[in-house]
């Protein structure tokens, strides 16, 4: 860091990619300076979208780029090792998209990566850092509930997906599981850590990949987590914690919530809303906040997504693939 605006690069050019930029470029501090995609042209036509200044047609260019601070990376999944791992090797620092990697060993190769080059790297799990999920996590941390009891979560998406879609893709790490429950997985882990014990159930799609799992999660305090993702269907994608003296639930939108109530036995229910200085619901601008607060600290993980928990989410995601029996080419 030799100033105080963080330059980042873009590796990749979809929707996610845009969705971020676009949030990017409203922070003051922020500025994007380099794209990349496997072809020029789409690489140029983003460029002229968001006003960034370099276009590169190969993902080398960008990570040998050493006006670039960090980089934001994009892709599928099924490319984060292979785009990650060629910027830290490279000596960038990396914040990736979630799911981190396909599975555990894809992860820890990054993570390894990173600490031997001492390069920061993130998952992009920005629902760890919104402000809303922030502020729960400390009222259970804090005992406002009591000890936790269970958490429960869905995402689904109503679908339906064609066999031609990368989300029934196996070899784009196709799935409900990997795309959509990745957050009840990682709510659950947010509040209780890493489970003991793992089952789960699936329907799976002629290709392999899983249509909607059921996964449940159990603790040695025993608590337990029950967890669902569909392609199949959309439903409320709401969570509700629950401990001994108490319970908190969480609208649709769990992941990046705008409020959520605080049930509390012998008292009024207790509603949470979002400082509206924190802007819209749906914006990454937390996470690349915490990115850059980061880096300007010379740190090379963030307390608020720390690697081994990342780590940890990747095995518990790995458990609950080997049950319901979905493996993707090369594993």
């Amino acid at each position: 860091m030799t100033t105080d605006t963080v330059r980042w690069g873009i590796l990749a050019t979809g929707g996610i990619a845009a969705a971020f930029t676009a949030d990017l470029i409203d922070l003051p501090d922020a500025e994007v300076a380099a794209v990349a995609s496997r072809t020029e042209d789409s690489a140029r036509a983003f460029a002229e979208r968001f006003g960034i200044p370099r276009a590169y047609g190969d993902w080398e260019t960008l990570a040998k780029d050493a006006d670039i601070d960090v980089v934001y990376v994009a892709t599928p999944h099924s490319a984060h090792r292979a785009a990650a791992g060629l910027c830290l090797e490279a000596g960038r620092n990396v914040l990736c998209e979630k799911p981190f990697t396909l599975n555990l060993r894809e992860a820890a190769e990054l993570v390894e990566l990173a600490r031997d080059h001492g390069r920061f790297l993130m998952e992009a799990m920005w629902m760890y850092c919104n402000p809303m999920v922030r502020r729960l996590k400390a009222l259970v941390d804090d005992g406002a509930i009591g000890e936790v009891r269970t958490v429960q979560a869905d995402f689904g998406l109503e679908g339906p997906f064609p066999p031609s879609h990368r989300l029934r893709d196996p070899a784009q790490g196709g799935g409900a599981l990997l795309d959509l429950g990745v957050y009840p997985v990682s709510f659950a882990h947010l509040l209780l850590g890493e489970p003991t014990g793992v089952s789960a159930r699936a329907v799976l799609s002629a290709e392999g990949v899983d249509l909607q799992t059921a996964a449940a999660l159990s603790w040695d305090s025993g608590a337990l987590a029950a967890l669902h993702c569909s392609l199949d269907g959309g439903t409320g994608t709401t969570a509700s914690v629950t401990g001994s003296r108490g319970r908190i639930d969480i609208p649709a939108g769990f992941f990046h919530p705008d409020r959520f109530v605080l049930h509390r036995t012998g008292r009024d229910p207790e509603e949470f809303t979002a400082d509206p200085a924190d802007g819209p619901r749906a914006t990454m601008q937390h996470e690349a906040r915490e990115v850059m607060r980061a880096l300007r600290a010379g740190e090379t993980e963030s307390p608020l997504v720390p690697l081994d928990g990342t780590l940890a989410v990747m095995r518990t995601l790995d458990a609950v693939r080997e049950r319901i029996g979905v493996r993707y080419p090369g594993e």
